[in-house]
């Protein structure tokens, strides 16, 4: 058979001489299988491998559900990846970005699909990818049931490849975030970020670049661990799925989540203002925020001043919660009871010109803890 690097004779075109290998694909489908088997989940019917993957609704325990769907991608973030040749971690970030936009609404994610795309397929590599993307669905609680590969010599340079992902979850009609009943005086929590997660990486690794600095080289942060410089970036985006279930659907904490918002690109300037009403704003005291030593890192080394760190950055609060003032207790107790570190970051209040109001300042320091 003529290898996809050979010129065919006249007469014997394949696909694998134009760069596409099916064999490559199939192996690939039979090395995943274990992965995706290991995220069923209620309402899973069927196996990989159909042309549409198939879910029985009714099968999930909802009375009068409404359906919500995400989908988005983990950005040059990849590129991190690619080039430092580390490829388990970034499927965790595929899947955490979509989820976490579907709990923002108050929303169960029950399936998730995804698309992986490439100019040479190299399974192992692709492997790896599948095999985070699974570890993210059983940490949201959701199925992988389907996907697509796309092989597409031409289009994607010799290693790279693409990834985006596809979240459908499902909420009960009168759970839908956020609630009308938003006011002032409610108090707006902040949930830890793990690092950078999958924001803001084109300035990344712009820094990096024009620094002359070294992916493999240790990372010039990070309180003495021996991670590399990759390795640290690469840390996978949290997945705050079951933390803010259990703490919505808590009986002592009843009614009291109204609001969450999940800070990507934009960081809290830009996120947090999308789920308030035009009525309020969000105050918020900078120094009760604790950003891991990266942010520090980063803003040192690109001269970032503080506004633009907010805007561009998570700074060390990947969720924020917007709670009633009188369930603040409860609803703390249970985030940290599922592993979450709370921090208070302020209260709602009217709005009167913008709508987030920024008290203190950010302790951006490469020795923050």
């Amino acid at each position: 058979m003529t290898g996809s690097n050979e010129k065919p004779s006249s007469s014997s075109y394949t696909y694998a001489s134009a760069g596409v290998d099916i064999d490559a694909g199939n192996a690939l489908v039979a090395a995943i299988g274990p992965a995706v088997k290991s995220t069923r989940r209620p309402g899973v019917m069927g196996s990989i491998g159909g042309f549409g993957g198939l879910f029985d609704l009714a099968a999930s325990g909802y009375k009068a559900p409404l359906l919500v769907a995400a989908t988005d991608g983990v950005g040059t973030k990849l590129k991190v990846a690619i080039d430092a040749e580390t490829y388990d971690t970034v499927g965790i970030d595929l899947v955490a970005m979509c989820v976490n936009d579907l709990v923002v609404q108050g929303a169960e994610p029950l399936f998730f699909l995804d698309y992986y795309a490439c100019g040479h397929l190299d399974v192992d590599a692709a492997r790896k990818v599948v095999e985070g993307i699974a570890t993210g669905c059983r940490d949201a609680g959701c199925a992988l049931i389907g996907g697509e590969t796309a092989e597409m010599p031409g289009m994607y340079g010799a290693g790279d490849f693409d990834l985006a992902g596809f979240a459908v979850g499902a909420v009960e009609r009168d759970g839908v975030l956020p609630l009308p009943t938003l006011a002032e005086g409610d108090v707006i929590l902040g949930l830890a970020s793990s690092g950078v997660h999958s924001n803001g990486f084109s300035l990344v690794r712009r820094l990096v670049d024009d620094s002359k600095l070294d992916w493999r080289a240790p990372a010039p942060f990070g309180n003495g661990t021996n991670r590399s410089l990759a390795e640290a970036l690469l840390a996978p985006t949290r997945i705050y799925v079951k933390p803010l279930l259990a703490a919505i659907r808590a009986e002592s904490a009843a009614g009291g989540v109204k609001a969450l918002a999940h800070i990507t690109g934009g960081g809290l300037t830009e996120n947090l203002p999308r789920v308030l009403p035009d009525t309020l704003a969000a105050r918020i005291d900078l120094s009760a925020i604790a950003p891991p030593p990266v942010f520090g890192w980063l803003s040192a080394l690109g001269k970032i001043d503080e506004a633009e760190m907010l805007r561009t950055f998570n700074c060390g609060i990947g969720m924020t919660v917007v709670v009633a003032a009188d369930r603040v207790a409860a609803i703390t107790a249970a985030l940290e009871e599922a592993g979450e570190t709370v921090t208070m970051l302020g209260t709602l209040v009217a709005r009167d010109g913008e709508a987030m109001i920024y008290d203190g300042r950010l302790a951006l320091s490469e020795t923050s803890k």
